[in-house]
């Protein structure tokens, strides 16, 4: 008996561990949660208005940020991505008859009926793509209604939702795109124009001192740099 005590816990305890993992991955792998997922990856951004057929594993979601919408089939293991402009239409089919439209530059067919559905519930996006031209999701259906989708009157509610917020998105015009300037280099300061500099002027040399005078003989006769006898005799000899 000692021994079989903790053996009833751990298998308690393993239990109990084993029932959170598997809520924990039916969690993650709910429908909703996985066409969300698949929409965030090739939106590249969460999604800001999406749509789901619960039990159909569709759904479509949009992207302002980078003017992108969505569809999802699979539960989101496959979708495709539309620009906003390829978007032309929707329509809001109640058993087999279109109740409301609203299409790019058509006025919108508002819904005018107040009950519900007694067949079947879908909303169908019209695109410009040759390929895939339209998309339906089937929101409601009485053959097969979802266990924790919409029932008759929500899914018209939440088609007529959707068609109020694709006629937003139609009536929605870009901004001009705002270029930005490069910044203007800043202007040179004006420099003052400035005599040229004179030549330098080259220093006369000093004057050379004067020889001092001779000193004159006390009898104040004063010796001659030649003598007067020669220059007589040339005179003489030359006559």
């Amino acid at each position: 008996m000692t021994q079989l005590g903790p053996f009833l816990v751990l298998i308690v305890v393993a239990a109990v561990a084993l029932a959170a993992l598997g809520g924990a991955v039916a969690w993650y792998n709910e429908e909703g949660r996985r066409i969300r997922r698949g929409l965030r990856r090739v939106l590249r951004g969460e999604s800001h208005a999406e749509i789901i057929a619960h039990g159909r594993g569709r759904g479509a979601g949009f992207n302002f940020t980078s003017n992108t919408m969505a569809v999802a089939w699979d539960a989101g293991a496959w979708c495709l991505v539309y620009k906003m402009d390829e978007l032309q239409g929707v329509e809001l089919i109640v058993d087999g008859q279109v109740c409301a439209r609203a299409y790019r530059g058509e006025p919108r067919r508002p819904l005018d009926m107040l009950g519900g559905a007694e067949k079947q519930v879908a909303l169908r996006l019209v695109f410009d793509d040759p390929q895939y031209a339209d998309f339906l999701l089937e929101l409601w259906s009485a053959a097969r209604p979802a266990r924790r989708g919409p029932d008759a009157n929500d899914a018209v509610q939440e088609g007529n939702r959707w068609l109020a917020r694709v006629e937003s998105v139609f009536r929605r015009k870009q901004g001009p795109v705002t270029r930005v300037r490069p910044p203007e280099p800043a202007p040179e300061p004006v420099r003052e124009a400035r005599a040229p500099a004179p030549p330098p002027v080259a220093e006369e040399p000093p004057p050379a001192p004067r020889a001092a005078p001779a000193a004159i003989p006390a009898d104040g006769r004063q010796e001659l740099p030649f003598d007067l006898d020669e220059e007589d005799e040339e005179d003489e000899t030359l006559r």
